[in-house]
């Protein structure tokens, strides 16, 4: 198995505890409510978020690919998770989806929210894809993979204007 590993920082205003609570917690009934463009749906198939929970994601008609299968890997919500409420930080593994192409056998997220000195938080993403076999990533899977982490920034950034708008939600 090949792969590689990509780390993405990105800032937002709310306070770390508001922002793992919405980035993480609260997030599969955030996706569908504030990026219906983007997320359909987010499905439990197995589990009530503990190790082995498997939910789909179903995204949009025309997103670029139609869903992801998550795994919970240590515990709790998000798409999947290892959810450590007291160092704010949670890890997933996508485990299935079109957007793998025969290409990829699973791509693992770890994101960590750090207090920023502003105030606000600094989430820091690293996102590693692992090829099946001996597969090399092509400059085809390379802007797949640019442009679905662009896809995911601006689901960030509606789900940070949902929150701000609605502080008590």
């Amino acid at each position: 198995m090949g792969g590689f590993a990509k780390e993405v920082e990105v800032s937002t205003s709310l306070p770390p505890a508001k922002a793992f609570k919405a980035f993480a917690e609260d997030l599969d009934t955030l996706l569908p409510k504030v990026a219906p463009q983007a997320i359909k749906s987010v499905e439990r198939l197995k589990g009530d978020s503990i190790p082995g929970t498997i939910k789909k994601i179903t995204f949009a008609e025309g997103y670029g690919f139609s869903y992801a299968k998550h795994r919970v890997d240590v515990f709790v919500e998000v798409w999947s998770a290892l959810l450590d409420k007291d160092n704010l930080l949670y890890t997933y593994v996508v485990i299935e989806s079109d957007f793998f192409n025969n290409m990829v056998e699973k791509i693992s997220y770890k994101t960590k929210f750090v207090a920023a000195a502003d105030g606000g938080t600094s989430i820091k993403v690293t996102t590693t894809f692992y090829t099946i076999g001996d597969i090399q990533i092509t400059p085809d899977l390379m802007l797949q993979i640019k442009e679905a982490s662009e896809k995911r920034a601006l689901i960030l950034k509606a789900i940070e204007n949902y929150v701000l708008a609605n502080p008590d939600a």
